[in-house]
């Protein structure tokens, strides 16, 4: 195992985390809410370790990435991300007990958007600038962001790409990693840039568009008002209905691959989304979802268009596993409750900013059921399964279902553990498990829409954080922490 390279990209990353504290730096010297001290402390220290790790002597052989050590570098790392991450916090004194601090960063980093915090007057700021910026890093991915800014930090790039970005495969836009990850970013700013000024021409305030706009971007939810979204039907004078429009739009578009953007914008336009796939059956469920949750939420708002408008925020919100809130899903008639945990699981594109088991392994599941079921009245016939027109290899099809198999079981092994907390029934606990895989945020029950993880002890908050992680990184990078073959020498 090559040791020394992977302390020197984890330092790598620590040093990107402690930039990424600047911004909200800077938002304290503004609104003074005295967490100047907090981030100042916060970003020196993980400055300090990064640089510590970054300068550690180079060998000839220190180049060199093999698949086990990128999987090793993106699950320590992103737990070196989210240990130090917890400073703000505790120095601030917003959260000051570690497992609140730890579950809070985890949530941001990993776009889940659960949250602990029951109040937020008071809330500095500057912290929770900091929150939201977690949000926009871990979007895209902190790796994927090292190497946009670090290309040459190593040979093989591709095995960091790979481990951390979801979905069963990488696309790789261009032949050399780095430059993907530049493209990708590209991309990445240029709609959120484009989210933040539609909600300034809605009305909102510079902080607040900022605050939406990068828990949008990185489809986590995190919010500054306890109410989420639905704060702003509470202002006197006020039309909300932009801010949720534009909102539900933008969550529906981060959670759409980003490869599809690059070739609509090098000349496929609109039949770059018309011809992907993936893209149309993404589109074609959150259309057929909106529609269904729609007609389903009559007898409760006994009226088309409000009912419009509440269920696509509400499962665009989901099925980007963003979960801001608009409207508390939990009063809605059973069968709306049920489309909305389907699409807890389902989540949005592979190579989007969103969870979930992803729309390609649902696409490819049920053409495999198709298929089974075909083979048994044509035994002799062989069907070969295809995605955009070319075949789907055997193996691919395998590690989907082996996939789909661990991720239930890890939801079920999750909701056990969390029981184990001995606080809430058995809705509350398989939701919160699931939200947390599936990094979503709300759940039912007592963390549903209207709650939160509070309640949670410290097994059921920790246990959650590794869910979270766990749910971000597709189950391997965090599953091979805990076997012998990772950590050997050789």
């Amino acid at each position: 195992m090559n040791r020394k390279l992977i302390v020197r990209v984890i330092g790598a990353i620590l040093l990107i985390e402690a930039a990424a504290m600047l911004p909200a730096l800077l938002a304290t010297l503004v609104y003074r809410d005295g967490d100047t001290l907090a981030l100042e402390l916060s970003a020196l220290i993980t400055a300090c370790a990064g640089a510590g790790m970054w300068f550690i002597p180079k060998t000839e052989s220190n180049t060199h990435l093999r698949l086990r050590e990128g999987f090793l570098i993106v699950a320590v790392g992103w737990l070196a991300m989210s240990l130090f991450g917890t400073l703000p916090y505790l120095f601030s004194g917003s959260l000051p007990r570690f497992e609140d601090a730890l579950f809070e960063c985890v949530s941001g980093f990993t776009t889940t958007g659960a949250s602990v915090v029951t109040a937020f007057d008071g809330f500095p700021r500057g912290v929770m600038l900091w929150r939201v910026t977690t949000h926009w890093i871990g979007g895209m991915g902190v790796l994927v962001l090292t190497l946009a800014l670090l290309p040459k930090l190593t040979g093989r790039t591709s095995h960091l790409v790979l481990a951390e970005s979801p979905g069963p495969s990488l696309s790789k836009l261009v032949p050399k990693t780095g430059q993907t990850a530049k493209i990708l970013y590209r991309i990445y700013i240029l709609l959120t840039v484009l989210e933040f000024v539609a909600l300034l021409l809605c009305g909102l305030s510079p902080y607040d568009a900022a605050v939406h706009t990068l828990a949008t971007a990185g489809t986590g939810g995190f919010d500054n008002y306890s109410n989420s979204v639905a704060h702003y039907s509470t202002i006197p004078g006020f039309n909300p209905v932009p801010v949720e429009v534009v909102i539900t739009v933008f969550m529906l578009l981060f959670g759409v691959n980003f490869a599809v953007y690059y070739k609509a914008l090098i000349g496929d336009h609109f039949k770059a989304f018309t011809k992907d796939e993936e893209c149309r059956w993404y589109l074609s469920i959150a259309g057929g979802f909106i529609l269904l949750l729609t007609l389903f939420n009559l007898s409760h708002y006994h009226d088309f268009w409000i009912s419009l408008r509440y269920s696509s925020f509400e499962l665009a919100s989901t099925m980007s596993t963003t979960g801001f809130v608009l409207a508390d899903y939990t009063h809605w008639p059973v069968a709306s409750q049920l489309l909305i945990i389907v699409a807890m699981f389902i989540g949005s594109c592979a190579g989007s900013t969103a969870g979930g088991i992803k729309v390609i392994r649902i696409n490819m599941l049920f053409k495999s059921m198709r298929r089974s079921v075909r083979s048994a009245a044509q035994p002799k016939k062989v069907e070969v399964i295809r995605l955009d027109g070319r075949a789907v290899e055997e193996s691919m099809l395998t590690q989907i279902s082996l996939f789909a198999a661990m991720y239930v079981t890890l939801v079920l092994l999750g909701s056990f553990l969390m029981s184990l907390d001995g606080r809430f029934d058995v809705l509350t606990n398989i939701t919160a498990s699931l939200t947390c895989v599936s990094n979503v945020g709300p759940g039912f029950g007592a963390v549903g829409p209207s709650g939160n993880f509070a309640g949670y002890g410290v097994i059921g908050k920790v246990v959650g954080s590794f869910l979270m992680l766990s749910g971000r990184l597709e189950l391997l990078p965090m599953f091979l922490l805990f076997t012998r073959a990772a950590w050997r020498r050789h």
